[in-house]
């Protein structure tokens, strides 16, 4: 049994980082509500932050190396907001179901 494992059921979204920041709603997870935690991964290093509608990210912000992810409490924020790093790349969120 591997107990650290995730469960994503839901749709999430991709979406292009570029050099200002953009933000995007947080997807629901599969009963439609909102989840406690998101997966983040990136194809390019890119920064992350967790907020409201207005939320903004900067080069300050959470780090996601190329090819890696974080797991990210959601904590009643409606919005995820994105930068690229040195270059434009891809950045993935998807609802968590499990935790």
């Amino acid at each position: 049994m591997i107990d650290d494992a995730i469960t994503v059921v839901a749709t999430g979204f991709s979406a292009v980082t570029g050099a200002a920041s953009a933000r995007s709603a947080i997807p629901t997870n599969a009963s439609g509500g909102a989840p406690n935690y998101i997966r983040v991964s990136g194809r390019n290093e890119c920064y992350v932050r967790v907020g409201s509608v207005a939320v903004v990210a900067t080069a300050n912000d959470a780090l996601i190396q190329p090819a890696d992810s974080l797991i990210l409490k959601v904590g009643g924020q409606t919005h995820i907001a994105y930068i690229q790093g040195t270059a434009a790349g891809l950045v993935n969120v998807v609802p968590l179901e499990d935790v």
